[in-house]
C-alpha cells in the first residue's frame, strides 16, 4: 500500500491542507489560500480513505462474506462522517471541533473493525489525521491507539498471531509519524528561509531609501558649497572691487552712475547666490548660526547632560565649514548616548583668528583609540562598527582639518576637530568689516 504524503504539521503557521487544520489567527489571503502542493497532498488523503473503503466494501460483496450488508454499510457510515467532517467550518478553525470528528470517525471505524479484517487497512490515512488534528504528543498518542486497535480487529478476526500483526500496523504508525516530523522541519526551515528572505528585501529598500537620502543630502551640500565658494564669492569681490572704484574716481565722473548701477546688480545677484545658499543648507542650520544649532542639538540629547559654551569672537563660517563641524557634533554626541554611558558631556565652539575649533568631551567609559574599533563601552568617538571615527575624520580632513581623538578604558572621551579657514575668506571678511 502507497502512503499519501502527509499534510501540513500540527500547529505550523501554513494554509490547512486537510480538514481540520488549524490556520493561523487572521493571516493575509494569500497566506490562506492552498498551494498546488497542498491541494494535490489533500486530494491524494481523501482518494486514499475513500480508496481503502471502496476496497473493503468491494471484497466483502465480490467473497460472499456473511457480513457483507454490514460491511458496507459501516463503509457508508465512515464516508458520511468523513464528509461531514471536510465540510464542516468548526473542524477548520478549531481543535476540539477537529478531536470530537476524529472520535467521531474513530468509532465509525472500529465498527467497520467489528464486521471485517480489511478494515485496519484505513488506520493508515487515520495516522495523518491524527497527527494534522491533534497537538503533537496527543497525536502520537492517537496513532498508538489506533495501531493496537488495528491490531486487535486482525487477531479477532484471523485468530492466529503471527509477526505481521503486529509489525503492519506498527510499523505503518512509525513511518506516518517520521513523516509527518520530517515534513514539519522541512516546513520550518522553509518559513525560517521565506522570513530571512522578506528581511533581506525588507533591509534592502530601507538602505537604499537611506542612500538616496544621504546623496540627496551630500548634492545639497556640495550645491551649496560651490555657489558659496565660487558665485557668491565672486560677487563679492565684484561688489568690493566697484566700491573701490567708486571711491577712486572723482565726484562727478562720467563713469559714477555705471559703477554705482553695477554695484547694484552685483549686489542684488550676492543676495540672490545666498539665498540659494540657505536653500541648499540642512535644516539645523536654515533657522541662525552654527552656534545656535549646536545649542540646540544639545538641548535635545536624551541621557547626559550636555552643555555647549562659544569662545572667541563668533564670525560668519563658509557653509561647508558649518555642515561638517555640525555633522561632526551629531555623530559625536550620538555615540556619547548610545556607548559611552556619560553623565556629563560638553561641547565647545573656539573661534581664532585663522581657524576654528571643535571639541566634543564627555566623562564615560573611554575606549583605546589604539584599537582602531572601539566596542560597546566606547565613547564619543566610537560608533556601531567602527566606522564612526573614520567618517569624523574624513569630513574634517576633507576641509584639511586636523582630526585627534583622546580616550582610555575609564576616562572619558575627548574628541577635537581644527578646520583652518580658507585665505580668500579671511580677506573677504577683512574688507567687509573694514567698510
Amino acid at each position: 500500500m502507497t502512503a499519501a504524503a502527509p499534510p501540513a504539521p500540527p500547529g505550523a503557521c501554513a494554509p490547512p491542507a486537510l480538514p481540520g487544520a488549524c490556520a493561523p489567527p487572521a493571516p493575509p489571503a494569500a497566506a490562506r489560500s492552498l498551494t498546488p502542493v497542498s491541494k494535490v497532498l489533500k486530494l491524494c488523503l481523501h482518494a486514499l480513505f475513500l480508496g481503502l473503503l471502496a476496497l473493503s466494501a468491494g471484497r466483502a460483496v465480490a467473497d460472499a462474506a456473511p457480513r457483507a450488508g454490514w460491511v458496507v454499510a459501516a463503509c457508508a457510515l465512515l464516508v458520511a462522517v468523513y464528509a461531514a467532517g471536510v465540510r464542516a467550518p468548526a473542524v477548520h478553525r478549531s481543535q476540539r471541533a477537529g478531536a470530537l470528528w476524529l472520535a467521531g470517525l474513530g468509532a465509525a471505524w472500529a465498527g467497520l473493525l467489528a464486521v471485517s479484517p480489511d478494515g485496519l487497512w484505513t488506520a493508515f490515512p487515520l495516522y495523518f489525521l491524527e497527527l494534522h488534528l491533534l497537538r503533537l504528543r496527543w497525536g502520537v498518542a492517537a496513532v498508538a491507539v489506533t495501531a493496537c486497535a488495528a491490531i486487535g480487529g486482525f487477531l479477532a478476526h484471523s485468530g492466529a498471531v503471527t509477526p505481521g500483526a503486529f509489525l503492519g500496523p506498527l510499523l505503518g504508525g512509525a513511518v506516518a509519524v517520521a513523516t509527518v516530523l520530517g515534513y514539519q522541519a522541512l516546513y520550518r526551515e522553509s518559513e525560517h528561509r521565506r522570513e530571512l528572505i522578506e528581511e533581506l528585501i525588507t533591509t534592502r529598500a530601507e538602505l537604499a531609501a537611506a542612500e538616496r537620502g544621504a546623496g540627496i543630502l551630500a548634492e545639497r551640500e556640495r550645491l551649496a558649497r560651490e555657489i558659496h565658494d565660487t558665485l557668491a564669492q565672486g560677487l563679492s569681490s565684484i561688489q568690493l572691487l566697484l566700491r573701490a572704484a567708486e571711491r577712486a574716481l572723482p565726484e562727478g565722473a562720467p563713469a559714477l552712475p555705471h559703477i554705482a548701477r553695477a554695484r547694484e546688480a552685483a549686489q542684488d545677484n550676492l543676495a540672490e547666490a545666498r539665498r540659494f545658499v540657505r536653500a541648499l543648507t540642512p535644516p539645523d542650520l536654515e533657522h541662525g548660526s552654527l552656534a545656535a544649532a549646536l545649542e540646540r542639538l544639545c538641548a535635545a540629547v536624551p541621557g547626559p547632560r550636555v552643555r555647549f559654551s562659544l569662545s572667541g569672537r563668533p564670525r560668519v563660517l563658509p557653509t561647508p565649514y558649518e555642515v561638517a563641524l555640525l555633522r561632526i557634533a551629531q555623530s559625536a554626541l550620538a555615540n556619547v548616548v548610545r556607548h559611552a554611558r556619560a553623565g556629563r558631556a560638553e561641547i565647545t565652539l573656539t573661534f581664532m583668528d585663522a581657524s576654528v575649533t571643535l571639541d566634543v568631551v564627555d566623562d564615560g567609559d573611554g575606549f583605546d583609540p589604539s584599537s582602531g574599533a572601539p566596542g560597546p563601552g566606547g565613547g564619543s568617538g566610537s560608533a556601531d562598527g567602527g566606522f564612526g571615527l573614520p567618517a569624523m575624520r574624513s569630513r574634517a580632513e576633507t576641509l584639511g582639518g586636523l582630526f585627534t581623538v583622546e580616550s582610555g578604558p575609564g576616562q572619558g572621551t575627548a574628541v577635537a576637530v581644527t578646520l583652518p579657514l580658507p585665505l580668500e575668506h579671511l580677506e573677504y571678511t577683512e574688507a567687509v568689516e573694514a567698510l
